[in-house]
């Protein structure tokens, strides 16, 4: 095994002491960065390796949460349509594609999917919180299982949940690739 590279992101600790947005804001960074120092330095192959039982890669997860974060800000929040790659894909024939089709993707066009869908979901977070009722703005788009909007607030949570998990899940990958860990 190859020593790991050290990452280029940085990774800030949120406030312990901050107003709400300031707070959110700042752990959705820290674990936007987490996952992609996990990512980084990593080849294609390595990218696409698995940890056994489970199918989950590094590439696919950062294919996965680009389309989480443009889903939940672009789409849903903005009420605006997804962009490509995501537009074409039919996602009734497959739920999983990002994941799936990841292993075929560069590492540079995996990173540039999801720093673009980072900063148009930045973008989006931002007009709420300035032209909107900031963390109380609404979602143009309602839920799958619900006629409730969603408020920008909840969405935010979401996100952070979400990163969460696929965090650990992206320490585990990546100490099986390469044996970094403390990334």
């Amino acid at each position: 095994m190859a020593p790991p590279t050290d990452p280029t992101t940085p990774k800030t600790d949120p406030p312990l002491a901050a107003d709400e947005v300031t707070t959110l804001r700042a752990f959705l960074d820290y674990y936007r960065a987490t996952v992609r120092r996990q990512a980084e330095g990593l080849t294609s192959e390595q990218l696409a390796t698995p940890l056994a039982p489970a199918t989950m890669t590094l590439g696919g997860m950062l294919k996965h949460l680009a389309v989480v974060e443009e889903g939940w800000l672009v789409e849903t929040l903005a009420g605006e349509e997804l962009g490509e790659p995501w537009a074409s894909v039919d996602w009734e024939a497959d739920r999983d594609w990002e994941w799936h089709t990841a292993a075929a993707d560069e590492p540079a066009y995996l990173f540039e999917l999801y720093d673009r869908a980072i900063a148009l979901a930045d973008e989006r977070i931002e007009r709420a919180l300035t032209d909107g009722d900031g963390l109380d703005t609404l979602s143009v788009r309602h839920g799958r299982r619900s006629d409730e909007p969603f408020s920008l607030r909840w969405i935010l949570v979401h996100l952070i949940e979400e990163y969460a998990r696929h965090a650990g899940h992206a320490d585990l990958i990546r100490e099986s690739v390469d044996g970094a860990t403390d990334l």
